[in-house]
């Protein structure tokens, strides 16, 4: 037996029932709750891990408070949640070539790929009977799995941050530069301005695009987060001089600093949620020929939007999803000489993953919430631990 968290239909139906279902008071440390699994017997092309560590994803708020779908229903009334982890191989299945007991490895969510490599569901989430990694151990297809860079520069905990960040941040990065490019040729504008709002996939787009020469800049309530990002040569916009947007006042005011930044062209990429309030403040601060892409549904499905204005001013919305295969591989290769995230102060013990979600949920923390499950680490990441 192995402890692992589950959330369950009937909690969610108790907790919302408690607070008249109103997602604002839910508390998602009743919801999200420890049990224990049985790991199934090794397959073949199986792994079984060690959980060392993972991060706290948003998604798996969404499942708890049942707010775009109820998922947990869907999928029977349980599910085990957790899309990212690291962990140390502990053995593995009699086709199994490309990892040995002792490898530390990590993870990525893509569930069920299409023809062309893009998930058509999400493991732990979507993908019907996925166990996920909010637990000691693990059993998974060695697909699921890239040998994590520890000669990268990065800490244990910073590599944790990454496995589902870095690859939806390259994934994104590529759309959103190859569509700006279908538009605008590099000879006619070599150094774009690139904006992201808000979180820790926003945080590694940045990072990405001024790695690759362009101006970046990062919106975010966070002082904490923005001055990490400066320190790398990004610059910070304080989301609250706008009041986060709340009327249509704030979001011209925005418009204005956007301008006044870029010279008056705007941004020619803008990373997102596409939907809340920040949706009309990065279209408006999208240049002629923008792209906005999304970095995720945190707040709502559904999106509304001037098509006839969006037409005129030639920018493009793009919704993304995950990366293929070969795109996390490529993405865990910039683990540390590009993609360097900000982790929050706290590292939260395994018992404490409620309280860590309940507090990304407030927006309390300062940079992206990484959990401790294993109590004993191997030898081989001692080194690696601040």
């Amino acid at each position: 037996m192995s402890r692992a968290y589950a959330i369950t239909a009937e909690a969610i139906a108790t907790e919302r029932a408690r607070v008249d279902d109103d997602l604002d008071r839910v508390d998602l440390a009743s919801i999200i709750t420890l049990d224990e699994l049985t790991m199934p017997d090794l397959k073949p092309r199986d792994v079984k891990i060690r959980v060392l560590a993972v991060s706290a994803e948003h998604n798996i708020a969404h499942a708890a408070l049942a707010d775009t779908v109820n998922i947990t229903d869907l999928r029977g009334g349980k599910i085990y949640p957790g899309n990212s982890a690291l962990g140390e191989v502990t053995e593995v299945g009699g086709d199994v070539s490309k990892f040995k007991a002792g490898d530390i490895v990590v993870t990525h969510c893509n569930g069920e790929p299409d023809a062309y490599g893009y998930p058509l569901r999400i493991w732990a989430y979507d993908q019907p009977d996925s166990i996920g990694w909010y637990a000691e151990e693990a059993v998974v297809g060695d697909w699921q799995l890239v040998h994590a860079p520890l000669d990268c520069g990065l800490n244990l905990w910073e590599m944790a941050a990454l496995p589902l960040r870095a690859p939806t941040a390259y994934h994104l990065w590529r759309r959103a530069e190859g569509i700006f490019r279908v538009k605008v040729p590099q000879e006619e504008i070599a150094t774009l301005n690139v904006l992201g709002f808000g979180g820790g996939v926003s945080e590694l787009f940045l990072m990405l695009a001024k790695h690759r020469g362009h101006n970046a800049f990062f919106c975010s309530g966070s002082p904490e987060r923005r001055k990490a990002l400066e320190a790398q040569g990004i610059v910070g916009i304080d989301q609250k001089e706008f009041n986060r947007f709340a009327d249509r006042g704030d979001t011209k005011a925005f418009g204005k600093q956007v301008k006044k930044l870029t010279g008056g062209v705007g941004m020619h990429i803008v990373c997102d949620m596409l939907r809340g309030p920040v949706f009309d403040a990065g279209i408006g601060a999208a240049s002629r020929e923008g792209v906005n892409v999304s970095a995720g549904w945190q707040l709502g499905t559904m999106v509304k939007y001037n098509s006839a204005g969006a037409s005129t001013k030639q920018v493009t919305l793009d919704h993304t999803h995950f990366e293929t295969l070969t795109g996390v591989a490529s993405a865990t290769s910039l683990y540390g000489n590009v993609f360097k995230p900000t982790v929050h102060s706290e590292i939260y013990a395994f018992e404490d993953l409620p309280r860590a979600m309940v507090e990304m949920q407030a927006n309390q923390q300062t940079g992206i919430p990484i959990i401790r499950v294993a109590d004993e680490l191997p030898a081989s990441v001692q080194s690696l631990i601040p």
